[in-house]
């Protein structure tokens, strides 16, 4: 069976069986796109016929004549030749919007009978319908590893700057509070003496008005909350949606485990920075850059983050987030 796809208006395929339903399993095809083969009258809605399961195993349907309109419903690119759009519409558009080489016009003035018959187009394994990964992967600069394309390092820095940003926003009340009191900086010097700074530091709090206390609190834990949710259910933080990046498992290349996700990347992190920090700001950014460091230097710019969580920080794609099915 040659399966034939299709998704705002331009077809691409065709495939066999087993491809159809890899690429339905990966996410790479979706419920929502339309399919034709041999014995449909018509394009079908996918999800139609599959029974919105990410898995077709099709019936004895009859053979009816083929539409030629089923066919030749494609888009073209602008810049084709006006004499040429008639007969060639269909496979040079395609072609070139689903990363296949371009045939020659002789080829494909038959590709109506590609469709219908499948004796001169054979299928491409490699083609994937999701446009996003093959314009990604189109790029000199980006580095691919499996499907997934590598964030670059300063997209990872800006994104760490931007929730640093975040935090400093959410903690501004409490900051321009401090600012107007009479604070005794060397109280937080002495390393050694951390319950005289501690003690100090809540003799400062009980001294500011419990409105800003409360304001500050409030931006604080909403920010935190915020980032948990979206790392949780996207593998982004707020930073890293901003960028279009995203944090997913070395081996799968999908979201990873809750346990990597939220223990090892965000609340140990979060542990080991914010004693880092109490201890001197210097140690906490030195520590930083040694992480990025390590990442620009490896194959696939992984830093000591994600060797402790063995994960990888990637350009966003919608099908990271398809939960990979449960081999039964």
């Amino acid at each position: 069976m040659q399966i034939f796809l299709a998704r705002n208006n331009v077809q691409a395929g065709p495939y066999t069986l087993d491809q159809f339903n890899i690429m339905l399993t990966s996410g790479e095809v979706l419920l929502d796109d339309l399919v034709w083969h041999e014995g449909l009258d018509q394009w079908q809605r996918v999800g139609n016929l599959t029974n919105n399961q990410a898995f077709y195993s099709p019936t004895h349907v009859a053979m009816p004549e083929v539409n030629d309109s089923i066919i030749n419903n494609v888009t073209i690119f602008p810049e084709d030749d006006a004499a040429d759009t008639n007969k060639d519409k269909q496979s040079v558009s395609l072609d070139r919007l689903y990363g296949k080489p371009e045939r020659s016009k002789d080829t494909a003035k038959n590709s109506k009978a590609d469709m219908t018959t499948n004796r001169q187009y054979k299928p491409n394994s490699h083609v994937s319908l999701n446009k996003s990964n093959a314009a990604k992967a189109n790029s000199a600069k980006d580095k691919v590893v499996g499907n997934v394309v590598l964030a670059p390092i300063m997209s990872r820095v800006l994104a760490t700057a931007l929730n640093a940003l975040l935090y400093l926003l959410a903690i501004f009340p409490l900051v321009m509070a401090l600012t107007k009191m009479d604070v005794d900086y060397t109280k937080f010097q002495n390393i050694q003496d951390m319950d005289a700074a501690y003690q100090y530091s809540m003799t400062l709090m009980e001294s500011l008005p419990s409105s800003t206390l409360l304001i500050s609190q409030v931006m604080v834990f909403g920010l935190f909350a915020l980032q948990l949710l979206f790392i949780t259910l996207r593998g982004q933080s707020l930073g890293k949606m901003i960028t279009g990046i995203r944090v997913v498992d070395q081996t799968t290349h999908r979201l990873p485990s809750f346990l990597k996700l939220i223990g090892m990347r965000t609340f140990l992190l979060f542990i080991i920075y914010n004693l880092l920090f109490s201890f001197t700001s210097f140690l906490g950014f030195v520590v930083v850059a040694i992480h990025y460091y390590m990442a620009s230097k490896s194959p696939e710019n992984i830093g000591w983050h994600d060797k402790l969580a063995k994960t990888l920080v990637v350009k966003a794609d919608s099908s990271q987030l398809v939960k990979k099915p449960k081999i039964k």
